[in-house]
């Protein structure tokens, strides 16, 4: 790229490049992030923010959701950082899209919105991390990295949504089913379980996997968390 074109003198003036378009390329070893907002302040500020520690590059911005989707497929950037309300086509949409058509996106809501519809909505898209805007810098940067890492960061806000949702839309537990869920929330063996019950370990098992089906999770961990957030469980010693 010339230094005289204007995306190189926007660059230099520290302004960001005009939405829906690429930016600089990244260097090897830094991350590259595409940058949806529909706000040029936001995407000005964003970019300042991430680029400071030169870990990260903006490599592309847009400001809806049919820009996002394009840029993404030139791209192909290591995370996505997507607004959820925009004109035209909305971030849960351009999400939905661009999950669909590159299954490996890291795709992370950055938005002034903790709706749990939303939350739910943007997760369900394929998203694996939401932030809010009013996060600390430190926790944006170390969101992104997470992301790129392939973990899922997400605002305790936001975590307290899935779990509120998993709660309303949980199948009934049985009573001896809750018991084995209250002593896995105490931290008991399945082999404790079965001998404090007076059942079976084959027969904890297949209780288990009820109530993991029931509450939506994949593992005793995060059953345990569901039940002490939902249930009155001893803490474990």
């Amino acid at each position: 790229m010339s230094a005289t074109s204007p995306h190189a003198r926007r660059l230099r003036a520290g302004l960001a490049p005009d939405a829906g378009a690429g930016c600089a390329d990244s260097a090897p070893g830094q991350i590259s992030v595409l940058l949806v907002d529909d706000h040029t302040m936001v995407r000005v500020g964003v970019q300042r923010l991430l680029e400071q520690s030169g870990e990260m590059v903006i490599t592309g911005t847009a400001d809806g959701g049919h820009d996002a989707i394009r840029l993404d497929g030139e791209l192909r950037p290591d995370v996505v950082l997507m607004d959820v309300c925009m004109p035209g086509l909305d971030g849960i949409e351009a999400t939905r899209r661009i999950c669909e058509n590159r299954p490996d996106a890291s795709v992370v809501m950055l938005t002034a919105s903790i709706d749990h519809g939303c939350v739910i909505g943007a997760l369900d898209a394929g998203a694996v991390g939401y932030l809010v805007k009013d996060a600390d810098p430190a926790v944006l940067r170390a969101a992104v990295l997470a992301a790129a890492a392939g973990a899922a960061p997400l605002d305790p806000r936001a975590a307290r949504a899935v779990l509120d949702t998993r709660a309303k839309a949980a199948m009934p537990l049985t009573g001896r089913e809750t018991e084995v869920l209250e002593s896995v929330a105490e931290g008991l063996t399945n082999k404790a379980i079965a001998r404090r019950l007076g059942i079976s370990e084959k027969t904890v098992k297949a209780h288990l996997t009820r109530v993991f089906a029931g509450l939506g999770v994949s593992d005793r961990t995060q059953a345990a968390l569901w039940a002490r957030e939902h249930l009155v469980v001893p803490t474990p010693v």
